[in-house]
C-alpha cells in the first residue's frame, strides 16, 4: 500500500528548498534522490543528511556552474524588470488537457469521432496559470512496481473500477489502484495473452520492437510487453472512461490521448513492427477501409496486425456479444476483403484472435496496385492535421522479391546503434552515415555531462522522459535502459523530418507543434529535455506558453534540462523563476566561451490550495 504523504508540511520543504538552492547543483540532484526515497514531512532528519553529504560534494573542474553570460540582456526581456509571478489555476483545472477539453469537444461533429480529436484553444482562450496537483499527490512508485500500483491521490477517478469491474482492468484498494494485468480479451492476464501472440509473431527475439496499441484502455498490453523488450505507443480517446491514458502514464507506460477519426495518426510511415486492437471499438470495415489503410501506412513491411474480439469468431460468440450474427458476419467479411486488398497475409485465427502480416515488398502485391488508389508517396509523412485519404501508401522500391521494402531492420538492441535504412539510403536530405555517427557520439558526450550534474538521471527516479526536439533520437539512445523510456517529439517545424529514423532505431516518438498543448494529461512526465526548442520557436509563438505547457505535463519535483543559446536561456530562466522552478544555468561542457548553455531546473512540490509564492525562494 502507498504511504500517505504530508504535502502540507511546507515549513520543512521551504527550509530544504532554501538549502538546495545554495548547494552545489551536483549535490542538489543527489539530495533530491535521497529526499524522494525518504517520503514527506521529514525535514529535520533530511537536513542533517544533506549537510553530511554536501561536505563530500565538490565542483567538477570541467563544468562551471555559473555562466559567464548570466548578466547579459536578451532580445526578449529587460532583465532589470521585476519577475512577474504566474498564479496557480483553479482546482477545476487539475486534469486540464487544453487540446482535448470536454466542453470544447462537444461543439464539434460526432461523425467519425471528430469531436474526440485535437481541438486546441485559440490564443485568447489559453490559460496563463499553473495547473495544480491534487491534494495528497505523491511521487509514483518506481518501475516495475508502478506497473501494478498507482496512488489514488494522483488520479482520483474510480469510474473504471466500476465500469470494468468484471474485466479485471483496475481495482481500488485503500489508497492505491491495483492493475491486475487483466483485460476484456485476456481474462487469464496479459502475460498469457502475449504468450499466445508470441506463438505466431516473433516477439521474443528482438524482431518486434515497436508496437502500436489502438484504443489501449489502461495500456496493460503495452505494460506487459516491456518484459519482451517491446516498446509500445498506446493511445485512447479522452471519453466517458476517464483517466485511461492518465492511468497508463502513472503506471510508467507510454501513451497519448488520441483516436482514429478523420485525421492521420501523428506517426511516420513504416514506423511500427506490430499494431494491435483488443476490442478497441474501431469500425475497421467502415469508411471503405480507411482506418485499415492508415494502419497499413504506419506498419512497416513485414509487420503484424492483431485483431482480437468482435467480429473475430462471430459464429461462436455472437450471442455473448449480444449482436446479430448477420451484422458481425458482414463486419468480418469487410475486414477480410480489405486485408486482402492491402496485400496482408492472414497468418492465424484461433478463438477470438486473428493475425495478419503485411507483405515485405510490392513484388507480392502487383495485382493490388491495379485495384486500389495509391497515395502520393511524398505525403506519407505529411500527417499533422491532415485528413486521412482513401488510398494505399505505396511500398518503397525494391530490386528483388526477397528484399524488404525500405530496408531490413536488425533485431533490437542492435538496431539502436546500426545506421538506419533511411539514412543509409540517403532518403533524408543532408543526413549522411558520418553525420549520424557524429550525432551519436555528441549526445553520448552530452548525456555523460548531464549525469555528472544530475546524478540520479539513470537511477530509476525518472521513468517517463520526453525529448521535445528529438532529432535523430540520439539523446534517447544514450539513455536507453529498461528503467526508463523516452517520448521522442519531432516538432512539425523542424528543418528535417527524422521521426522515421527514430523508429528505425527501435525508439518511439510523435509529431507535435509546441505552439499547442501536448496530447497528454497533466503531471505525466518525470523529466523533460529540450534542445534548441526556444530558438526554433522564437518567431512562432510565446516562450511563456511553451514553458507553461512544460509545467503542465511535468510532475511535481520533476526535472528539466534545456540546451540553447545563452540569450534565449536567460529569458527562459526568468520565466521559469516565476513558475515554482528552481533553476541553475551552467556552461557548455566544452567551456565558457561557447554561447550554447544548459539550464537545469526542478519543479517545486505544491498542490491545489497552496498559498506559497510562485517565485523561487
Amino acid at each position: 500500500m502507498a504511504t500517505k504523504g504530508n504535502p502540507g508540511d511546507n515549513r520543512s520543504r521551504s527550509s530544504l528548498s532554501s538549502f538546495i538552492i545554495v548547494a552545489a547543483l551536483c549535490c542538489f540532484f543527489y539530495v533530491l534522490g535521497v529526499w524522494k526515497r525518504s517520503g514527506f514531512g521529514k525535514g529535520d532528519s533530511i537536513a542533517l543528511e544533506i549537510t553530511k553529504k554536501a561536505e563530500d560534494c565538490g565542483i567538477l573542474p570541467n563544468l562551471e556552474y555559473e555562466t559567464h553570460h548570466g548578466n547579459q540582456s536578451t532580445s526578449f526581456n529587460d532583465p532589470k524588470q521585476d519577475i512577474k509571478e504566474i498564479e496557480p489555476c483553479g482546482e477545476q483545472y487539475i486534469d486540464y488537457t487544453p487540446c482535448h477539453d470536454q466542453m470544447r469537444a462537444m461543439t464539434f461533429p460526432r461523425e467519425n469521432m471528430n469531436y474526440r480529436e485535437r481541438h486546441c484553444p485559440p490564443d485568447e482562450e489559453k490559460l496563463h496559470c499553473l495547473i495544480p496537483a491534487p491534494k495528497g499527490y505523491v511521487t509514483p512508485f518506481s518501475w516495475p512496481k508502478s506497473r501494478d500500483y498507482v496512488p489514488f491521490a494522483n488520479a482520483p477517478h474510480k469510474s473504471l473500477t466500476v465500469e470494468k469491474a468484471v474485466q479485471n482492468w483496475v481495482q481500488y484498494e485503500g489508497n492505491v489502484f491495483r492493475f491486475p494485468g487483466g483485460g476484456t480479451q485476456f481474462p487469464n492476464g496479459a502475460d498469457a495473452y502475449i504468450d499466445q501472440l508470441a506463438s505466431v509473431i516473433p516477439i521474443d527475439n528482438g524482431t518486434i520492437r515497436t508496437a502500436l496499441d489502438t484504443g489501449c484502455g489502461v495500456a496493460s498490453w503495452g505494460a506487459y510487453l516491456f518484459k519482451k523488450n517491446v516498446l509500445t505507443m498506446s493511445f485512447a480517446p479522452r471519453d466517458s472512461h476517464e483517466a485511461q491514458v492518465q492511468f497508463a502514464l502513472e503506471r510508467g507506460v507510454p501513451a497519448v490521448i488520441g483516436v482514429l477519426g478523420t485525421i492521420k495518426l501523428p506517426y511516420p510511415s513504416r514506423a511500427f513492427d506490430m499494431a494491435h486492437c483488443s476490442r478497441c471499438l474501431i469500425p475497421w470495415g467502415a469508411n471503405d477501409g480507411l482506418y485499415m489503410m492508415e494502419v497499413d501506412r504506419v506498419l512497416r513491411p513485414g509487420g503484424y496486425w492483431v485483431l482480437s474480439g468482435p467480429p473475430i469468431n462471430w459464429r461462436i460468440n455472437y450471442q455473448a456479444w449480444q449482436r446479430p450474427k448477420e451484422e458481425l458476419e458482414e463486419e468480418q467479411r469487410k475486414i477480410e476483403e480489405m486485408a486482402e486488398l492491402l496485400c496482408w497475409e492472414k497468418k492465424h485465427e484461433k478463438g477470438e484472435i486473428a493475425i495478419w502480416r503485411k507483405r515485405v515488398n510490392n513484388e507480392y502485391c502487383r495485382e493490388r496496385d491495379s485495384r486500389v488508389t495509391l497515395c502520393e508517396s511524398s505525403n506519407a509523412e505529411n500527417v499533422w492535421y491532415k485528413k486521412m485519404e482513401a488510398c494505399v501508401t505505396p511500398y518503397p522500391e525494391t530490386t528483388n522479391s526477397d528484399e524488404v521494402a525500405g530496408g531490413e531492420l536488425k533485431p533490437f538492441p542492435d538496431r539502436l546503434s546500426t545506421v538506419p535504412p533511411r539514412i543509409a539510403s540517403g532518403s533524408v536530405p543532408r543526413l549522411s552515415v558520418e553525420s549520424f555517427k557524429e550525432d551519436n557520439k555528441l549526445w553520448k558526450k552530452h548525456v555523460n555531462s548531464y549525469k555528472r550534474v544530475n546524478k540520479i538521471l539513470d537511477s530509476g527516479r525518472y521513468r517517463n522522459i520526453m525529448d521535445m526536439n528529438a532529432g535523430l533520437g540520439s539523446f534517447a539512445a544514450a539513455l536507453e535502459s529498461p528503467k526508463l523510456w523516452v517520448m521522442n517529439v519531432l516538432p512539425t517545424i523542424a528543418e528535417k523530418d527524422t521521426l522515421g529514423v527514430v523508429y528505425e532505431r527501435g525508439l518511439i516518438g510523435i509529431y507535435h507543434d509546441w505552439c499547442e498543448g501536448f496530447s497528454t494529461y497533466p503531471r505525466t512526465y518525470d523529466l523533460i529535455h529540450a534542445n534548441g526548442v526556444f530558438s526554433l520557436y522564437k518567431d512562432k509563438c510565446n516562450a511563456e506558453d511553451i514553458l507553461l505547457e512544460m509545467d503542465r505535463i511535468l510532475r511535481p519535483e520533476g526535472a528539466v534540462i534545456l540546451r540553447d543559446n545563452v540569450d534565449v536561456l536567460t529569458q527562459v530562466k526568468r520565466i521559469a523563476t516565476s513558475m515554482r522552478w528552481n533553476t541553475k544555468m551552467v556552461d557548455h561542457e566544452d567551456g565558457p566561451l561557447i554561447p550554447e548553455k544548459v539550464l537545469f531546473a526542478v519543479k517545486k512540490y505544491w498542490v491545489v490550495g497552496d498559498s506559497n509564492s510562485t517565485v523561487s525562494d
